[in-house]
């Protein structure tokens, strides 16, 4: 199976650079990835192990979860400047996303927090095809969780499997069952049996009124909800144990530029 970054590289050069060929390009140099933005540093070890497959030495790079200032570098490496021409829009492009995801979760995991303490933050499944090894470390990097890393490796009985199975009663299973329910009567229905509810489209003013109501019927139950504007999560995560988001993933892109010298 091709390695995710070897995937990368091969859509962005698949036969050769032609401008680093035209200008006979050869000998040693340096590269630095540096940022315009503010945030928190996600995925550069990959990177780093990447370059280092390459043959490439990374001379320094911003740890996972540390913190960095406008026009902070965040990663440097040397050597074969043919193989830097080669990897550094990928590097750069990677990096933008992987260090904005990070901030972005940390960002909502504070604003939570704030008001809740005991709240989770986890993202859903709805990852970038190819993707999704990264988010989901960049996400925890954050400070966040994820509610479903897989099909795997979770269950989650959603509103289309109600329709094609109707009712059901107790099941067992090594993992948390997961419950959607489609109406206000199963939420109540359902709430016996699952481990978690996940409540999407209800109001504040709404879950402040049921989730009492749930707990009584199991207090052991998670909610959950999901469908919520960025600046809504406060008002959530007051009643809520778990706030789910797709938010992290859709960050903006850092701003990021590289600088290439000769050795």
């Amino acid at each position: 199976m091709i390695e995710q970054f070897e995937h990368y590289l091969l859509e962005d050069c698949p036969y050769g650079d032609e401008t680093t060929e035209l200008l006979q390009i050869k000998g040693k140099g340096t590269l630095r990835i540096m940022s315009r933005d503010a945030g928190i540093a996600a995925c550069t070890d990959d990177l780093t192990e990447f370059y280092e497959k390459n043959k490439l030495k990374v001379t320094s790079f911003l740890d996972n979860g540390e913190r960095f200032e406008k026009n902070s570098i965040l990663f440097e490496a040397e050597g074969d400047l043919r193989k830097i021409f080669k990897l550094w829009r990928i590097s750069q492009t990677f990096l933008s996303m992987t260090c904005a995801i990070a901030t972005k979760t940390k960002e909502i995991v504070d604003l939570a927090k704030a008001v809740n303490p005991d709240v989770k933050i986890a993202t859903s499944r709805k990852t970038h095809p190819g993707f999704r090894k990264y988010e989901l470390k960049a996400v925890k990097i954050g400070g966040g969780d994820h509610h479903r890393n897989s099909l795997s490796d979770s269950i989650l009985i959603t509103q289309n499997h109600f329709n094609v199975v109707g009712s059901f009663g107790k099941r067992n299973s090594m993992r948390k069952i997961e419950i959607e329910p489609r109406t206000r009567e199963e939420v109540f229905e359902y709430a016996a049996i699952a481990d978690v509810l996940l409540l999407d489209h209800y109001t504040p003013k709404e879950l402040k009124e049921v989730a009492p109501k749930i707990r009584e019927i199991n207090p052991k139950v998670e909610i959950a909800v999901g469908g919520i504007e960025f600046k809504d999560i406060p008002q959530y995560a007051a009643t809520v144990d778990i706030v789910v988001t797709t938010a992290p993933y859709y960050a903006k892109p850092f701003d990021l530029t590289t600088k290439i010298d000769r050795l």
